[in-house]
């Protein structure tokens, strides 16, 4: 390798041709990163104290060769987002020079139209791809060509290549006929020229430690990288058109760079069952690259599998799915913003494809997932621990009864992963804030669409509160109301009695309940199922409001329906207890009987059994255990404290007086690498400052998703 500092203009002059390879990402500077280099272009033109600016990196391959000294096109692998943005500057330029009178076009040596052209954007005397100095890769390819020839975009252009172009063309206007702080400044930027040897370097080691002053690169251009950059040109061209081009083509421009990392986070999920940091889905997929099942199988099973399952993503995540009742379901899932129930889904997908899972249970499969996660929303249950349970909720599928097994899992879950039941999820819809909820047009048109074959689309309609939101109610809502109207106001406005969908809802306004219900498109005559039997009610009031909310409640219960199974085939499922671990109670523990360990312990158990209802006590021989769903702190009794043993990492454990000990790798009775001594009665509150972080990373309140 050898670097070289350049003036950039001259580097671009020299160069035969810079090829952007197929493994590398598209063009994609927004106009933030376009505002930067303008200003500092501007900048640097307007002040001549300074003679340059420093723009990064131009690292390139050239086989055998350190420098620019042939006609060979130049491999690009760091640089491409600044080259390209260069040339739609300068192809701005000659736009802009072009429309100015003949004497005009040159107000500095070196900037006419056609020294532009011929020294920066194309080699005039070469044919065909030969022709541009910068060659793109797909779609950037051909808009980049159309805008540096004049001719027209491609029936779909690149989006980022040909806004920016608009961009530059609307900053050179303004600057009126006045261009020549524009060239100053372009003359003055530098690059460093980095040139590499393929049979001496390591692109990919050197790709991945460039720092680019431009926009970070996402995970998946990393693992794309990764993949292809290593490969020989035939398989890589060959992988890239069979595989990887049409997954950047089924996400779309935009969608690929906001969702391919995240398809890619549940993709490793689904492969490893461990759930990567986001910021580190790159390494993790290094790591599963590397796997020796992963490199006995060849790249190309690799990235083949990859585009198996982004097919799965993209109808499920992106509405891309084909089948009508897979796209309803998928579609009613999506406004959840369930994100985490991915990897469980994609693994149904895959199942569903390979005829392992039939789409009548598919689709059910998917229903119990929403209401799932629409249920524990509105019992105000935390979301936290949604990701641990999605990324792990198939092992202990039995998929030769596929659904049945599904099923029996989410009525298995402990209390906080629970699946709220019927009475819960009744009691408190009627209740909830739903107004305010965070998904309030999708519940809506659930319950307008139950048992619809022909939908409405409730996005024509507004939500209409039937007693008006207004907090000065009007002489007729007060009477209607009664005495405590300020109460049946604040209490019921946003809950579900008294919510609605309308086509009217300037003209309701807050008149009177009776005007509402008898005007021209009012309640008795709305065509909508949330407004049936609104006719029929002579006032309304705290009953009416009550009595309405349970009609759709009691609608809402079949809407997201609780699994059905019954008890004995439930019983099936449920863990066997270990025997061997049955029979121990406080007896057993002789330090433990009386004195002030047993008063310790007493005072202990109490605060860790009050931490979470689905906390559970099991005395074994040595020790007692705390569960959630497995141990999270065990306590040793000795004779004059409790040693206890918490199990996670001793690098996750907050412990700003320092007392807890790190074990790992030592022998002792108890689980996790953190050891912590309780002597006190004054010491329980701090350690159960502890205790419950173990517990936490275990419910998955620490959830990796930062």
């Amino acid at each position: 390798m050898k670097a070289t500092e350049a003036n950039l203009l001259a580097f671009l002059r020299k160069s035969p041709q810079f090829v952007i390879p197929i493994y590398q990402r598209t063009y994609s500077w927004t106009e933030r990163e376009c505002r930067q280099l303008w200003d500092d272009i501007i900048r640097t033109g307007n002040n001549d104290e300074v003679s340059a600016h420093f723009i990064g990196s131009i690292v390139y391959i050239e086989k055998g060769l350190y420098q620019v000294s042939s006609q060979s096109p130049l491999l690009v692998i760091d640089g491409q987002q600044r080259l390209t943005t260069v040339t739609l500057l300068i192809a701005a330029l000659v736009r802009a020079l072009e429309k100015l009178p003949e004497a005009d076009r040159e107000p500095v040596d070196g900037f006419s139209p056609r020294k532009l052209r011929n020294y920066y954007l194309l080699n005039p005397e070469e044919k065909d791809e030969r022709r541009y100095k910068l060659i793109l890769s797909q779609t950037d390819k051909d808009s980049l060509t159309a805008i540096v020839c004049g001719r027209e975009q491609p029936k779909e252009p690149s989006i980022r290549t040909t806004e920016n172009f608009k961009l530059f063309e609307s900053w050179i206007a303004e600057c009126k006929h006045d261009l020549t702080v524009v060239y100053t400044g372009l003359a003055k930027l530098i690059v460093v020229d980095i040139a590499l040897n393929r049979d001496q370097d390591n692109p990919q080691l050197i790709f991945e430690s460039m720092n680019s002053t431009g926009r970070e690169l996402t995970q998946a251009d990393l693992i794309r990288n990764f993949i292809l950059m290593g490969l020989e040109p035939q398989l890589q061209i060959k992988l890239y058109e069979h595989y990887w081009r049409p997954m950047e083509m089924d996400f779309g421009q935009e969608a690929y760079g906001t969702h391919f990392d995240g398809f890619m986070r549940h993709y490793l999920t689904v492969k490893t069952g461990n759930i990567p940091n986001v910021r580190e889905v790159y390494e993790a997929f290094k790591v599963y690259a590397r796997s020796t099942e992963t490199v006995s199988a060849g790249v190309e099973a690799l990235v083949a599998d990859i585009r198996a399952f982004s097919r799965y993503f993209c109808a499920m995540a992106l509405g891309a799915e084909t089948d009508t009742d897979l796209k309803i379901a998928f579609n009613d899932l999506r406004e959840l913003k369930v994100d985490v129930a991915y990897p469980f889904l994609l693994e149904l997908y895959h199942d569903h494809v390979a005829a392992l899972l039939s789409k009548e249970d598919f689709i059910a499969a998917v229903c119990l997932v929403e209401a799932y996660v629409f249920r524990r929303a509105i019992c105000a249950i935390p979301t936290n621990s949604l990701n641990k349970t999605f990324a792990t909720i198939t092992r202990p599928l039995k998929k030769d009864r596929y659904l049945e097994s599904i099923s029996a899992n989410f009525l298995l879950l402990p209390s906080y992963r629970r699946f709220p039941t019927d009475d819960e999820f009744l009691r408190e819809i009627q209740s909830r804030d739903l107004y305010n909820f965070r998904n309030r047009s999708y519940w809506l048109r659930r319950l307008e669409n139950h048992g619809r074959k022909e939908r409405i689309m409730v996005d024509e309609y507004t939500i209409e509160h039937i007693l008006p939101q207004n907090e000065n109610l009007s002489a007729d809502w007060k009477t209607s109301l009664g005495p405590e109207w300020e109460r049946i106001h604040e209490t019921w406005l946003h809950t579900l009695g008294n919510l609605t969908l309308t086509g009217y809802n300037s003209e309701y306004s807050d008149r009177p309940f009776a005007e509402k219900r008898d005007m021209k498109g009012g309640f008795k005559e709305s065509p909508l199922k949330l407004n049936q039997g609104l006719g029929q009610h002579e006032q309304w009031n705290e009953d009416a409001i009550k009595a309405r909310a349970k009609i759709f409640a009691e609608m809402a219960v079949d809407v997201w329906a609780y699994p059905k199974i019954a008890d004995d085939v439930l019983d099936a499922y449920r863990p066997k207890t270990d025997a061997s671990k049955s029979g121990y109670s406080i007896e057993d523990h002789a330090y433990l009987l009386s004195g002030p360990i047993r008063e310790l312990f007493e005072a202990f158990r109490k605060e860790v059994l009050a931490l979470d209802p689905c906390v559970t006590e099991e005395f074994l021989k040595l020790y007692v255990a705390y569960k959630a769903e497995t141990n999270f702190v065990d306590v040793v009794p000795q004779a004059k404290r409790l040693r206890l043993s918490l199990n996670m990492a001793f690098s996750e454990i907050n412990d700003p007086k320092g007392i807890c000990k790190n074990v790992a790798g030592i022998g002792r009775w108890g689980n996790g690498d953190v050891e912590v001594h309780l002597a006190s009665i004054n010491e329980l509150p701090y350690v159960m400052g502890l205790v419950r972080q173990a517990l936490e990373k275990q419910l998955g309140n620490d959830e990796i998703s930062k």
